[in-house]
């Protein structure tokens, strides 16, 4: 099977530049999307995962750093290389500074441009191989849930009763996000996207096969799951001070 090709976002406002350089990029691989305002990149970011940005540093509704620092506030971590002028090193520190990967520097030529491309996307592919869900890393310390004894290392739940079961990813990001965000009420889209990430399309049925997965491991192990609570219409709650189960 065909490895999947890389979506990169081209903001550029010079639209015979934005669309030579998406013309190479496709040549070379890649799927290209092109946005000339920090506004209609920040739309398309909105609504779609991108493997790496492009950016201008400057765009004619405002700078590229500050969509750097919007896409931030909003919590959307997007590999991202500036391109600059020559003389553009004030803006270059500052862009870097706030979150940029890499900058290439104007007129550049494409080969540069797609090595650059490359090895940043081989840096975030490699930054991010200890995440097991977008909220569960490899390197967390085990932690409790609902008596049993979580451990993401070896993606396992070990009971009282000295049984040990395997678990997915998904079921541990789901037990993570619970227990780090004990005593709130979190609605069942907070939680598809603190495990699957904003991105991710997925449904409310996917969400209750993991849970049911849960709690059968609980039950089978002789566990209630008191602590961990349906709010009818809303989503759940963890709290391990409650008493009984609402569900």
């Amino acid at each position: 099977m065909a490895e999947p090709r890389p979506l990169i976002l081209v903001v550029e406002d010079q639209k015979d530049l934005a669309s030579l350089i998406s013309t190479q990029l496709e040549t070379s691989g890649m799927v290209c999307q092109v946005a000339y305002t920090a506004d209609a990149a920040f739309r398309f970011l909105k609504r779609n995962h991108v493997n790496l940005m492009l950016l201008d540093i400057n765009l004619p509704d405002r700078s590229g750093t500050d969509l750097l620092d919007d896409l931030v506030n909003d919590d959307l971590k997007v590999p991202t290389i500036f391109l600059t002028a020559y003389d553009s090193e004030s803006q270059i520190v500052q862009g870097l500074t706030r979150g940029g990967d890499d900058y290439i520097t104007k007129p550049f030529s494409f080969p540069e441009l797609v090595a650059r491309i490359r090895a940043v996307l081989r840096r975030t592919e490699t930054a991010s191989d200890h995440h097991i869900t977008k909220n569960a890393q490899i390197s967390q310390d085990a932690f409790q849930f609902c008596g049993a004894e979580v451990n993401p290392l070896r993606l396992e739940l070990k009971f009282p009763n000295e049984t040990v079961v395997k678990i997915g990813r998904k079921e541990l990001g789901i037990m993570a996000f619970l227990v780090s965000n004990e005593g709130k009420v979190i609605t069942r889209k907070a939680l598809i996207h603190g495990v699957w990430g904003v991105h991710a399309d997925v449904k409310s049925r996917s969400l209750d096969q993991y849970i049911v997965k849960i709690r059968d491991h609980f039950s089978k192990n002789d566990l209630t799951l008191s602590a961990f609570r349906t709010i009818h219409g809303v989503g759940y709650i963890y709290d391990p001070t409650s008493g009984e189960d609402e569900e």
